[in-house]
């Protein structure tokens, strides 16, 4: 099972725990089989001289370790535990990405914006889905799908243009990467709000805009 964490609110990334002693593998099982959703393979780390590498052979990756290896991944994700085991044992090493657009979408903020938001929504006793944090500084809030298409009306209604905050969101034909992927020496993708049996049910897009909304108007 998930270990049952409360919301984090903060901000500065050492708060978030850390992973303890799970393997790539084990873990993409795991969100396989008790959270459902379709996982993938992406590339991973080499070491050239002590150096981390990606494995794509990119010495300029924006991504090392942390994307898609092949260009049919999308084809290529699955949420069957076993095939997800079976892929993972080919390449022990391989980051856990997890295509959105099919179980959940996600909506990307900064990091600085995400804390103020998580704040904010604890204060107004939202519910949340998970919430990852990236080595690159960004967060990814989980809602449900379609979040794609609604979000820039939401938006439009708070009166605020979609292009204007740095906002994004990530459905069909995106991905994120998932706890413990590392980004080449920057560190590893972590649980801002970890999946828990209490928020397998995850938010609509609607509940989470206006505070996201606030939070990058004042992150500007």
């Amino acid at each position: 099972m998930f270990i049952v964490e409360e919301t984090i609110a903060g901000t500065e990334a050492a708060q978030i725990p850390k992973q303890r002693g799970e393997s790539l593998l084990e873990t993409a099982v795991r969100y396989a089989e008790e959270r459902h959703w379709d996982v993938f393979p992406g590339t991973w780390l080499e070491a050239v001289d002590g150096v981390q590498h990606c494995s794509c052979g990119d010495a300029a990756c924006a991504a090392p370790g942390a994307h898609p290896a092949r260009d049919d991944w999308a084809t290529q994700a699955t949420g069957s535990a076993t095939v997800a085991r079976r892929m993972w044992q080919k390449q022990p090493t391989a980051s856990i990405l997890l295509p959105t657009g099919r179980t959940f979408d996600a909506i990307s903020v900064p990091e600085t914006a995400g804390f103020l938001a998580l704040a904010r929504m604890e204060r107004m006793e939202l519910t949340l889905g998970p919430v990852t944090l990236t080595p690159d500084r960004r967060m990814h809030f989980f809602v449900l799908p379609g979040a794609s298409v609604k979000v820039p009306e939401l938006l439009r209604k708070l009166g605020w243009a979609p292009t204007s905050l740095d906002l994004a969101v990530l459905g069909e034909g995106a991905y994120v990467a998932a706890p413990p992927t590392r980004f080449g020496s920057r560190g590893a993708v972590q649980w801002a709000c970890r999946p828990t049996p209490a928020n397998r049910w995850l938010p609509d897009a609607e509940e989470l805009t206006s505070p996201l909304a606030y939070a990058c108007g004042r992150d500007r």
